[in-house]
């Protein structure tokens, strides 16, 4: 689970639903979106998402996405906004179980028998220590938070249990090329001898296949940029790209079958390209096999200049009056 952003035509129903990048002038910047999506681990699938105004939260639609996307016994990855109580009660209700980078804003200490609670005071954790399940490997209690968070309604909240159990387990990754990262994690997979902490962590790490989903769909399908200029277009639009996403990942799963490699080796851009221009009854494609390609470094650079022309800093008649001021000679 992750959320990502795109913008569309600057229109006023759009603008007045959505919203735009904060501290632009009006007629300066374009709409923006805020997306919540779901994937597929193993496949890349997109099973859920959801368009909302460009300040709501990351939590903000997680009930709705774990209705429609998340069974009993399925176990969730995502950022650390993720890790929040609320969260993780939410998902241990369904059955279900997550991986995620502990909090931000939560303390985490491994020191045995240590103190804490949900009355510590600052610079003690707010969790209570239970067991040591090995090094840097630790059951704790979270305790339900006083406040119910803005999105969720007053039901939902009261269905929250007021306590849980969580495992913390930290780690310093090394990776080559790299410099050590230190990461840790809270998860709500208890048993250490079924899921042993150095599989944990390796698990958490593989939630950056997510922004390789979300590249495919924003960048190689182009949908950053979106076109329609009313809400109910925009999410006709949204739904078109997650039809064609999806669609492309079928024919990746089934190559990737027939060719015998992991489907996240298969070239996302030669699946959709063959999409694009297949004929009815054409004989299903070979893909390209993407090298692998460890420890990989790319600039995050553009190499195509852009254009020479001012950026429009202010509303555009203000703009076009200073231009008619100059030719008039009154500037």
């Amino acid at each position: 689970m992750d959320a990502s952003n795109f913008s569309m035509p600057d229109t006023p129903e759009l603008r007045a639903y959505f919203g735009a990048v904060p501290g632009q002038q009006p007629g300066c910047g374009f709409p923006v979106a805020h997306c919540l999506m779901v994937f597929g681990k193993e496949v890349g699938e997109l099973a859920y998402w959801d368009a909302s105004p460009q300040k709501t939260g990351d939590l903000h639609h997680t009930h709705e996405a774990h209705a429609q996307a998340i069974r009993p016994g399925d176990v969730l990855l995502g950022d650390d906004a993720f890790s929040a109580y609320v969260h993780l009660a939410m998902l241990k209700t369904r059955g279900a179980d997550g991986v995620f980078p502990a909090h931000h804003a939560r303390l985490v200490d491994f020191t045995p028998h240590r103190a804490g609670g949900p009355d510590a005071p600052k610079g003690v954790p707010g969790s209570r220590w239970i067991k040591s399940l090995g090094h840097d490997d630790q059951l704790v209690e979270y305790f339900k938070p006083p406040g119910r968070p803005r999105w969720m309604t007053p039901e939902q909240f009261e269905a929250i249990p007021p306590s849980m159990v969580v495992r913390e387990i930290r780690r310093t990754v090394r990776r080559k090329g790299f410099r050590p990262m230190q990461v840790t994690v809270a998860t709500t997979l208890l048993d250490a001898a079924a899921y042993p902490a150095d599989e944990v962590v390796a698990l958490r790490l593989e939630r950056w296949e997510v922004e390789t989903d979300l590249r495919h769909l924003k960048t190689t399908m182009k949908m950053e940029v979106l076109r329609c200029q009313t809400v109910a277009g925009v999410i006709k639009e949204l739904a078109a790209f997650a039809i064609v996403y999806n669609l492309t990942r079928l024919v990746m799963a089934d190559a990737a079958r027939r060719q015998g490699v992991c489907v996240r080796r298969l070239s996302f851009a030669d699946a959709l390209a063959w999409l694009r221009h297949a004929e009815p009854g054409d004989a299903p494609p070979r893909i390209r096999v993407v090298p692998l390609r460890p420890g990989r470094v790319e600039p995050r650079a553009v190499k195509r200049r852009p254009k020479p022309f001012d950026l429009m800093n202010r509303p555009r008649h203000e703009m076009r009056k200073c231009i008619i001021d100059k030719q008039q000679g009154l500037a």
